[in-house]
């Protein structure tokens, strides 16, 4: 019996086929090994200007083409139009700071030693494999690539199965820009060949944004070859709000970190941990603006939250949801999967979740919030730090000296103080215990793929 393709893409709005694509054969994947290797050793040279120049008409590109990249992601994985054409654009965003900033950023540092001269260079480690997720199908890819390319580097990308439609629009637009043949390209591999390709002597480094479990299975290969890697992996993010936060602003940025892309982010706020004092205001303000999003097909202007990307992701979710209420949390909004085509789930409002079950202790990717009465900022942060995730926190109060008291002692990559924990290709960004290590974005995840270099000059 033939088996289905593995890269394919099913529109979420109706689960029906949209298209699909064939496995790369291993001749091809030697030949885009052979590629990036000999790409490489050109583009090292490459002035930085140059560059720069390349990825300053991929933004142009970008952002000329927003809509059409917007609606592509809305085919393949459900995100509305609106969010997708602002996904592109900040794609645009991310490569013009680069541009403009990188020289400066990997400029050599002098040092002090016993020579005459001394200083830290940054050179690029050669070809890399991107191993890329679907719910933020070009940012994900642009905030690594974009710093990559100008380090030196050149880029294989390995995109989610049910993305293939972006992955190839991002190999065109990058040529189309103007980079050479073999500086990015795509590749649609299996598991098994991916993990061959990061064997490969060629391959210098590997980067994955995805799930915890497919970050442990990437590490293992990669450490056994000694590759540099960063894994930005799953969250659980904690969104403390105590009893002098503004908690009206507090309840609507909390539905909007909670059901962007329909929930479907690492950094997404999911267990919302309020004071006592404020909770019961908290709580009727959010499941009013969580009932207030319009579910529907994402090509639709007037949908504010879509499906979700995949069949198996939805009854996942729909299943984490059903067990956390057999454990004694209280669906006070949503918790039914909805009898209509497509992988809608509808947004969700639990209480009461106890430690043991999926709404307290595991991911819920999807448009589902678990909100938790905490008696003062002590639990609070008890109970955000005992998560094995440590991805974001975002922290409201009114008192700065105390958000800055306690950012110390939260135990995440990043700690927003009323505001919701976003990227930014100014800061870094990454996550520490499950949630991964290494850093993109910022100084810091320009830095992650290089050769830091030391130079003595007698």
């Amino acid at each position: 019996m033939t088996q289905p393709p593995l890269y394919r893409t099913l529109n979420p709005a109706d689960g029906e086929l949209v298209e699909s694509y064939p496995i790369a054969a291993d001749t091809a994947i030697e030949a885009a090994l052979a590629r990036a290797a000999g790409a490489f050793a050109a583009w090292r040279e490459t002035p930085m200007e140059r560059r720069a120049a390349y990825l300053r008409v991929a933004a142009d590109l970008l952002e000329a083409g927003a809509a059409a990249h917007g609606a592509l992601m809305a085919i393949e994985m459900g995100k509305p139009v609106a969010q997708g054409d602002a996904e592109a654009k900040k794609c645009a965003w991310a490569c013009r700071w680069y541009a403009d900033n990188a020289a400066t950023l990997l400029a050599a540092q002098p040092r002090e030693s016993d020579g005459s001269a001394a200083f830290v260079r940054h050179d690029p480690l050669g070809p890399l494999l991107a191993i890329m997720p679907w719910n933020f199908p070009y940012w994900q890819f642009f905030r690594f690539a974009a710093p990559s390319l100008m380090v030196g580097n050149v880029v294989l990308l390995k995109h989610a199965p049910n993305t293939p439609g972006c992955a190839l629009a991002i190999e065109k637009l990058m040529a189309e820009a103007g980079f050479p043949a073999g500086v990015v390209q795509n590749l649609f591999l299996t598991n098994e060949q991916a993990a061959r390709v990061i064997a490969d002597a060629r391959v210098r480094g590997v980067t994955l944004t995805g799930s915890t479990r497919a970050g442990r299975e990437v590490a293992a290969v990669a450490g056994r070859h000694l590759k540099t890697m960063v894994m930005e992996l799953g969250g659980s993010d904690a969104f403390i709000v105590l009893a002098d936060a503004d908690v009206d602003r507090a309840a609507e940025v909390g539905v909007t970190a909670r059901c962007l892309n329909a929930g479907q982010s690492c950094i997404a706020a999911k267990r919302f941990l309020v004071e006592r004092p404020v909770f019961a205001r908290f709580r009727d303000a959010f499941v009013d603006g969580m009932r207030a999003r319009v579910q529907g097909d994402p090509h639709d202007p007037k949908t504010t939250l879509g499906p979700l990307a995949r069949l198996d992701l939805r009854d996942q979710l729909a299943s984490q949801v059903e067990r956390s209420v057999a454990g004694g949390a209280e669906a006070i909004l949503g918790g039914r999967t909805p009898a209509t085509p497509g992988f809608f789930y509808p947004a969700t409002v639990l209480t009461g979740a106890r430690p043991g079950t999926p709404a307290a202790d595991e991911e819920l990717f999807g448009p589902a919030a678990s909100l938790v009465s905490v008696a003062n900022e002590e639990e609070a942060l008890a109970v955000a730090n005992a998560s094995s995730y440590g991805l974001g926190a975002s922290l409201w109060t009114a008192d700065r000296a105390r958000a800055e008291r306690l950012i110390p002692r939260i135990d995440t990559g990043s700690v927003f103080v009323n505001g919701l924990v976003k990227s930014d290709p100014r800061l870094p960004f990454g996550g520490v215990k499950d949630s991964g290590f290494g850093r993109e974005l910022g100084r810091e995840g320009l830095l992650e793929f290089v050769n830091v270099k030391t130079v003595w000059i007698a």
